[in-house]
This record gives C-alpha cells, sequence and structure tokens, in this order.
C-alpha cells in the first residue's frame, strides 16, 4: 500500500493523512538547516538563527586563513650555494633557480633540489667474465657530478640506477676485451681510463647531465675456488719483476765500468804503442849513429861494443873472485851474496853442499891478425 492512500495518519513529510497534495520543501530544509545548527552548538529554534550563522561564518574565516597560511608557508624552499632548483609547472619545465629563498605555488608545480657541485661516489663489484675466458671479481668506484641540473632532472627518470646500469655496462665491455693477467697486474690504470671514456660517452647519448671526474678499479679477485693458485702466479710475476729490476741494476753499474775499462786500455795499448814506436826509431836512429862511427873506425868500435855488452852483463849479475892459484878450501859469502841475488836463488844455493873448487886453468886468447 502507498504512503499516500487514504486511511493513513501521516505521511514520511509530517503531513497529515487524508492530504493528497505534494510535500513541503521549504519546511524539509528547515529541519535539516535546524540540525546542522544543533550539531555546531545552535539552539535550533527560529529565533536563534541568526547567532548559529554568525558563528557558522567566523569559524569558516578561522579554517580558511589556517588553510591559506599552510599553502603559503608550504610553498617555501630555500637553495644552498652548492645546490640547484628546478620549477616544473603543471608538469613541464618552468625555470631553474639559483641558491636563496623562493617560493613556489603548491599542487600546481613541483621543486626539484639537485646537488651540482659536489662530486659523489659510488662503489660497485662484481663477477666478470676476461677475454680468456677466466672468472675474476673487480671492485670498481666512480666519482661524478652534476653538469647540467636541467638534463639530470628531465632526461632519465632514475639518474643513479641509469649511472650504475650504464657502469656495469663499459666495465664488462672493457673486461671482456682484456686478458686475466693485465686485469691482475698492470692493466688496471688503462681498463680504468676506457672504462671512464665509455661511461661518459653512454651518458652522453643518455642526456643524462652527469660527468664523471674519476674511475677508480681496485685489486681485482679471483674467484675463491682458484685463488690460492692465482696468488702463486701473482708472486711469481712479482718475483719476474723484481728479479728484471736487478739485472737491469746490475747491467746499469757494470756496462759503464766495463767501458770505462775498455777506455783505460785503449790508452794504454795507445801509450805503449807510441812508446815502442818512440823506442824503435830512438834505436834506429842510435844505430844508424853507430854505424856511421863503425865505418869511420870499426876496430876501435868493436872493442867499444864488446866492453859495454860484457859490462852491462856483469852489472846484472853477482860475481866471485877465485884465485885459481890457490888450493885451500872455499866458501862462497852467501850473506853478501843474498843482498844481490834473489831469495830463491839464495835458497837454492843454501841447500847445496859446499865442495872444494879445483884450480881452472887460465884461458889465454890469442888474438890472429
Amino acid at each position: 500500500m502507498a504512503w499516500n492512500e487514504p486511511g493513513k495518519d501521516k505521511d514520511p513529510w509530517g503531513g497529515r493523512g487524508g492530504n493528497d497534495g505534494p510535500p513541503d520543501l521549504d519546511e524539509a530544509f528547515k529541519k535539516l538547516q535546524d540540525k546542522l545548527n544543533g550539531m555546531f552548538g545552535g539552539g535550533g529554534s527560529g529565533r536563534n538563527n541568526n547567532s548559529s550563522n554568525g558563528s557558522f561564518g567566523i569559524l569558516f574565516g578561522i579554517v580558511a586563513v589556517v588553510a591559506v597560511l599552510v599553502y603559503v608557508f608550504s610553498g617555501i624552499y630555500t637553495v644552498d650555494a652548492k645546490e640547484r632548483a628546478v620549477i616544473l609547472k603543471l608538469g613541464a619545465f618552468h625555470e631553474i633557480t639559483n641558491e636563496g629563498l623562493h617560493w613556489s605555488a603548491p599542487l600546481i608545480t613541483t621543486v626539484f633540489v639537485v646537488n651540482v657541485t659536489g662530486e659523489r661516489q659510488y662503489p660497485t663489484r662484481g663477477l666478470m667474465l676476461t677475454q680468456d675466458e677466466s672468472i675474476v671479481e673487480l671492485p670498481i668506484t666512480v666519482q661524478y657530478n652534476v653538469v647540467d641540473v636541467k638534463k639530470y632532472v628531465l632526461s632519465v627518470r632514475e639518474p643513479e640506477i641509469s649511472l650504475k646500469h650504464a657502469t656495469d655496462s663499459a666495465l664488462r665491455h672493457v673486461v671482456g676485451s682484456t686478458e686475466l693477467e693485465q686485469v691482475l697486474s698492470e692493466g688496471r690504470a688503462k681498463m680504468a681510463a676506457e672504462v671512464k671514456s665509455r661511461l661518459q660517452t653512454y651518458l652522453d647519448n643518455y642526456d643524462a647531465g652527469i660527468q664523471i671526474i674519476n674511475v677508480n678499479i681496485q685489486q681485482a679477485q679471483p674467484p675463491e675456488e682458484v685463488r690460492s693458485a692465482f696468488d702463486d702466479v701473482i708472486k711469481a710475476k712479482e718475483d719476474e719483476t723484481r728479479l728484471k729490476n736487478e739485472a737491469q741494476s746490475y747491467s746499469n753499474g757494470m756496462i759503464p765500468e766495463a767501458r770505462g775499462r775498455a777506455q783505460r786500455l785503449l790508452e794504454e795499448a795507445e801509450a805503449y804503442k807510441s812508446e815502442v814506436v818512440s823506442r824503435a826509431e830512438g834505436e834506429s836512429s842510435r844505430f844508424e849513429n853507430l854505424l856511421a862511427e863503425y865505418k869511420r873506425a870499426p876496430e876501435v868500435t868493436r872493442k867499444r861494443l864488446y866492453m859495454d855488452a860484457v859490462e852491462s852483463v856483469m852489472l846484472k849479475s853477482s860475481k866471485v873472485m877465485v884465485d885459481v892459484n890457490n888450493n885451500s878450501m872455499m866458501y862462497l859469502p852467501l850473506d853478501k851474496l843474498g843482498k844481490q841475488l834473489p831469495p830463491a836463488v839464495i835458497e837454492e844455493m843454501a841447500e847445496r853442499p859446499v865442495r872444494e873448487v879445483e884450480p881452472v886453468k887460465p884461458m889465454i886468447r890469442r888474438e890472429t891478425r
């Protein structure tokens, strides 16, 4: 049965039964307003409507002022001296602000504050495959800064993650083109330069606004299973280098000495040559002078030569004068001879037994003319 059928006492709008007209909308809104006024402390009667409306207006004004203050203060931001701020308005690039105190309208603008002068670094490591198909663990540290803050914020969604991915790609490419011996020893500096160049190329292609300052490749480590064998190889390489350095040092010391000795021998040979040539020339000149004298007086020159030869021989030998007419036993004066003879000759003479010297007949040389 419908609510407005005859026989009902009241309808849902508060009317009496038997009234078939439409509901009174003014009365319904009045009841709703009374209920709201009651919720905010109003009396709900018609005589208190003016005071209730005034209280509601004051409260609404206070809330509006607080909301405006919160909105204003929430848009204030500061930029440090080493930072730059990128401002987006409604999602589009608006401007770049420098250091200082700034304000941007919340809800319609977005502020990205980025450190552009400080150098940042991050370490990474992982197992990689070398050119000779050996596995090596290579830690690396990358130092970088932001040179274009607009590209850094807008060109790449997550520049830090993109940088790490680009670093891993560049490092794996370089390690994959290098043999294990170079990775573990002196090839790390060259690898670091190649990784830096390749990584900067990747970031420039991304328009990331990042500049690589330095790439430092630390000591490579082989896998744990074969680390002892690699340590032995590295130790052998170090011993080889040490021995090469020692040999080079010995060579640097011996070669100049040998060259100096060779130069001294050459100079001595040259001096000996000059001496021999000078002596030969002097002997030749003396012989020529002697030949001229011999041609003038052969007999006198011959005797003079003989006497000079005998004198030179006798001066260089020890002499014992023996009287041939005396048959008595003779003892050699070894104490006096020792001052002139060499020690070896003296010892040999001392070991010989003393014997009697037989008389010797004099030998008379007759000259035949």
